[in-house]
């Protein structure tokens, strides 16, 4: 009977389960499959093994959009969680400004991914836009669609507006959790604001840290919909980040044996660096535990 109930959450579980091997595990098998057929017709395979990830590999441009994707979730990683977390430490503890403060944080999260890379789209426009105008009025020629660096400080301003309220709303709920002790102790001690925070605060949001780090890079290492919109890849391929290379390889061609062995290499890089984030993460925080 104990056995039975120890076993019972697997069952609870179990459709769950099944909903991700529906969802998830039979399209990347669909994937896998793709990745190793060459496939000109229905009914017309022909197994080529590691041909086409071969042919991904040797590509250049597709090492110059890499490069592209690491930079900017490399920039976006170093604006946004120094920034939320500032954010956070700036918020309301108490009072009617806790609500209204994480009404407004909250409203960048709620817009849809593609009406945000319109809203960016007609804010930065040099003709009616009201960043473009206000730039180019006051001498600074400033144009996304023509200049590769304006373009870059676009989409990197897009993100930062878009995700960093994310960051503030998890660092946020890990200092709310801090218990009221530990800032007792620490005045009773004498601590100055930075002790505060380097002894007590960064320490106890270590978690909603590391979960902000890996959605942050993990978001924005598959990024398409907001730079599309505005940027279209574009000026040349200045923004064309990973995610848009795939795109445009699928649906260029018929076959979609190259771009599946893409989407699983692309796949596999982003397994590997969210890894070595969480590896690395974990090493700070127990040798900080020491």
């Amino acid at each position: 009977m104990n056995k039975w109930q120890d076993n019972r959450a697997w069952f609870l579980v179990m459709p769950v389960f099944l909903i991700v091997a529906f969802s998830a595990i039979i399209p990347l098998m669909m994937v896998v499959d793709a990745s190793v057929h060459d496939i000109s017709g229905p009914g017309n395979r022909v197994f080529v093994g590691a041909e086409w990830f071969k042919e991904v590999l040797g590509d250049r441009r597709l090492h110059d959009a890499l490069r592209r994707q690491l930079t900017f979730s490399g920039l976006v990683l170093l604006i946004e969680i120094p920034l939320g977390v500032a954010i956070a430490l700036a918020m309301p503890r108490r009072g009617w400004g806790v609500s209204v403060t994480l009404l407004v944080l909250a409203l960048p999260l709620l817009i849809p991914w593609n009406v945000i890379g319109t809203i960016w789209n007609l804010f930065t426009r040099p003709d009616i836009g009201l960043l473009g105008v206000l730039l180019n009025g006051l001498g600074i020629q400033f144009d996304p669609t023509a200049a590769p660096l304006d373009a870059w400080i676009t989409v990197m301003l897009m993100d930062v507006w878009h995700w960093t309220p994310l960051v503030a709303l998890l660092a946020y709920a890990g200092l709310r959790a801090i218990p009221d002790a530990y800032y007792l102790a620490a005045r009773i001690d004498g601590a100055s604001a930075w002790a505060v925070f380097r002894y007590i605060q960064l320490p106890k949001m270590r978690g909603v840290l590391m979960i902000a780090v890996l959605l942050r890079f993990m978001d924005s290492f598959v990024i398409y919909a907001e730079p599309f919109v505005l940027t279209g890849g574009g000026p040349g391929d200045s923004t064309t980040f990973l995610s848009t290379y795939l795109v445009k390889l699928a649906g260029g061609q018929s076959d979609l044996g190259p771009a599946a062995a893409l989407a699983l290499i692309y796949f596999l890089i982003a397994l590997a660096v969210c890894f070595a984030f969480y590896r690395a993460l974990q090493n700070v925080g127990s040798g900080d535990q020491r």
